[in-house]
């Protein structure tokens, strides 16, 4: 793409009140952006509304701006990393996309030379989105990253939005199986690609950038407004083959994502978890509406195949893949301790009933707990409650 080239893109883009929508209208009847922006004020008017004829035809000094940022931003990207801004005319933009209701005119791509070869990029064929709560359990922490772990060793690309919570640790699965063969994980942002929101996911947006890509469809400096999260989930959703939804609340942002992967004829997965946590409600919500319920990662395996997306298991030799969803050969324990990790079962509990359960007082039950918690087979939880994280 040539500098002009670049101009008229953004110039049509980042025109105030012109959606997506009208934009492919306009390109559809004129062709592309230097023929739009050659026609007449009464020839646009044919398309789109007045004050829309009248705002393409009046660019303001902040498009200027735009324009001149986004050429040096596209021209400075560090070794080894490369820049891309793709449009919907582009040979290299993903076809997944263009099958949804609502492509972007402009994505901004930012990842790893390797991924940018002679033939263009190679979107992944096997993707799959894992999106969740931002303030999650433990115990799905530990889901997301095993899932995602196992997922990339079969092939599979990880796509989330690098929220707190769920994304960010399937984005940080996904990177610790990563063996430079593929993207191991795609992040789908909901601000301009030059600013990484929330700013504590800064290391692991570098390390993104390293093992995958990130992407987004807002022009630079645009900040984390609200409005626009949900709207970049239709692109997590249309990237992927299917959603996986690790935990999730009846108000969460991942139910809308599931709902836009289902109107897309995609698959939805979702986790079943405890009937006392409130970050299990969204998955149990969807498994009642058709989701798939989701206990181990073949679960999602066996459907993929099905749909004709045959896996590739690349396992490393230092690490065995997770069987099931706790995502961990569990830790051997003694026979005090597997006592109490019975007592446990896998729902929080507090001090009283557990003492209640297992006749221990508290003194005792609080230094065992303590020494299940560094083993990594309890959590502490907000309240005063623990949470068993892995069969014992």
């Amino acid at each position: 793409m040539t500098e002009q080239e670049l101009h008229d893109w953004l110039r049509l883009s980042a025109t105030p009140g012109l959606g997506n929508t009208a934009i492919r209208r306009l390109l559809t009847r004129f062709g592309l952006p230097a023929e739009v922006l050659a026609q007449t004020r009464a020839e646009l008017e044919s398309c789109i509304t007045p004050a829309q004829a009248q705002a393409l035809h009046t660019p303001s000094p902040e498009l200027l701006a735009l324009q001149t940022a986004t050429w040096t931003w596209l021209s400075t990207a560090p070794a080894p990393l490369q820049r891309h801004v793709l449009t919907l005319g582009d040979a290299d933009y993903p076809p997944s996309l263009l099958e949804t209701a609502d492509p972007p005119v402009l994505l901004y791509i930012t990842g790893h030379s390797r991924w940018f070869g002679a033939q263009g990029l190679a979107w992944p064929r096997k993707a799959l989105a894992m999106v969740g709560s931002r303030n999650p359990t433990p115990q799905g922490v530990q889901n997301a990253r095993a899932f995602a772990q196992t997922l990339v060793r079969q092939g599979i690309t990880v796509i989330s939005g690098m929220a707190l919570g769920i994304d960010a640790a399937a984005h940080a699965g996904a990177l610790e199986a990563a063996t430079g063969q593929q993207p191991a994980t795609i992040a789908v942002i909901g601000t301009g690609i030059d600013r990484v929101y929330p700013r504590a996911n800064h290391p692991l947006a570098g390390q993104i950038a390293e093992q995958g890509w990130i992407v987004s469809e807002y022009h630079l400096g645009t900040p984390p407004l609200a409005q626009n999260f949900p709207k970049r989930n239709r692109l997590i959703a249309g990237l992927a083959s299917g959603t996986l939804v690790v935990e999730a609340a009846t108000a969460s942002g991942s139910l809308v994502t599931a709902r836009l992967a289902s109107e897309q004829g995609r698959e939805v997965f979702a986790i079943p978890g405890s009937i006392h946590a409130p970050q299990s409600k969204g998955c149990h919500a969807l498994i009642r509406q058709g989701a798939k319920l989701v206990e181990s990662v073949e679960d999602i395996l066996e459907e993929l195949t099905a749909l004709g997306m045959a896996t590739t298991p690349t396992p490393t030799p230092t690490e065995s893949k997770p069987k099931d969803a706790r995502g961990a050969a569990a830790i051997s324990a003694s026979t005090e301790d597997q006592g109490l990790l019975q007592a446990l079962g896998f729902d929080p509990v507090d001090l009283d009933s557990l003492c209640s359960r297992t006749g221990i007082d508290i003194a005792s039950l609080q230094i065992q707990l303590l020494e299940l918690e560094l083993k990594g087979q309890v959590a502490r939880l907000p309240g005063g409650l623990f949470q068993r994280l892995a069969a014992g």
